[in-house]
Formats: structure tokens, sequence, C-alpha cells
């Protein structure tokens, strides 16, 4: 299943999960059974799940058969009363999931799909959505994601390789501050060079 967690699984998916445990706990709740058996039927059902997981991949038709497909529920802020019956989602359903996703009018959705997981991607009307840095024609500096060079006293190599920064750079930030790589908790540093520094404290 990869990295899924248990909220985006597909049916197959949960049915194959559901099966697993079953099967683990037939040995260890009879131990008449030998417990070879019970692996046996594992390694099928995993075998299994990857098999369809890269038929799914490969063929759109199965894929449909075996996860669904979206449905439109909104179209220009009108209910598709037809697609809600299909997918058998009441009103209140849909209100629901709408105010999850901070939409407390109706009207003023061009579209809300319901995705194949049960949740709930909402666009609004171009008059409706919040306005952007690039509408407002404002200039901003390029952020960047923060990533940990230190923790804990330990530097991580993995993200110095991401950062393409060498050993060097870190001991420039840390000498400025007074500090070695030993002396800090935690150390984060950006593509654009800015870090932040949080030291050890002696009482822990």
């Amino acid at each position: 299943m990869g990295k899924r967690q248990i909220g985006d699984m597909q049916p197959n998916e949960l049915v194959i999960t559901l099966l697993i445990s079953e099967i683990a706990a037939i040995p260890l709740q009879d131990t008449s059974q030998p417990i070879l058996n019970g692996i046996m039927a594992i390694f099928m059902l995993v075998i299994l799940e990857i098999v369809m997981s890269v038929l799914a991949m490969k063929n759109q038709f199965i894929r449909k058969i075996m996860s669904g497909k979206s449905v439109v529920v909104i179209k220009n802020g009108i209910i598709d009363q037809s697609a809600m019956k299909n997918v058998r989602m009441t009103v209140l359903d849909l209100i629901e999931l709408l105010r999850g996703q901070n939409v407390f009018d109706i009207s003023t959705v061009a579209f809300a799909v319901l995705e194949v997981n049960g949740n709930l991607s909402v666009l609004l009307k171009a008059e409706e959505q919040p306005a952007t840095v690039g509408d407002l024609k404002i200039k901003t500096d390029e952020k960047a994601l923060p990533l940990p060079i230190i923790s804990d006293g330990k530097l991580l190599e993995d993200s110095l390789k991401a950062l393409e920064i060498d050993i060097n750079t870190v001991n420039k930030s840390l000498k400025k501050n007074n500090a070695t790589v030993k002396d800090v908790f935690l150390m984060t540093i950006d593509r654009n060079g800015k870090y932040s520094i949080v030291k050890k404290r002696d009482n822990v």
C-alpha cells in the first residue's frame, strides 16, 4: 500500500488488511493450527494485493472497478442530486464535509468533487477565492523549506546533501553563535541560507 494512511485506503486494500489480521489471529488462538499455514496465507494475500495494485496502475478499467471513481456533487453552486443519490450521500453529509473545507455557503462553490477515499475537494468561484501575492503583484522573497541540519548534537548528512551545502557553511553559522555541533539541540537551514539554532539546555 506504500505510505497510505488508514483513511486513504482503497476498498480492496481495507479488505486485504482485515483478512490478514483475521488469518494472523487464528494460529494465536488455536495452538493446534500450524503457524506456517497462517504465514503462507498472509504471503499469498500480500502477493495478491501487490499484483492487483500493479494491474490497477497499468489498466484504467481495473482501477475503476477496484477503487471506483470521483464524483462531482456540486456544479456552479448547484447540488447534483442524482450524483449524491448514486453515492448515497445526504445533504447533511455534504454540508459537514464543506464545513471541513471552511465553506459555509454552497452558492460560493464552483465545483465540489467527492474523491474515492471519501474526501471532498472544493473549488470556490473566482470572485470568492482569496487574493494571492501574485494577484496583488507584490514582490516577496522566495521562501524555502528549512531542513534540520543538527539534531541533538548530531550532524545530519542527508540534509547537507539535500541543501547542497558543506560542513564549513554550518561551522561558520555556529561560530557566529559561539556554538559547536555538540552544543546544538536543533539547527535548521534553508536554501536561502537562513538558519535557526536552538542550543541544548544545561539542566536537561
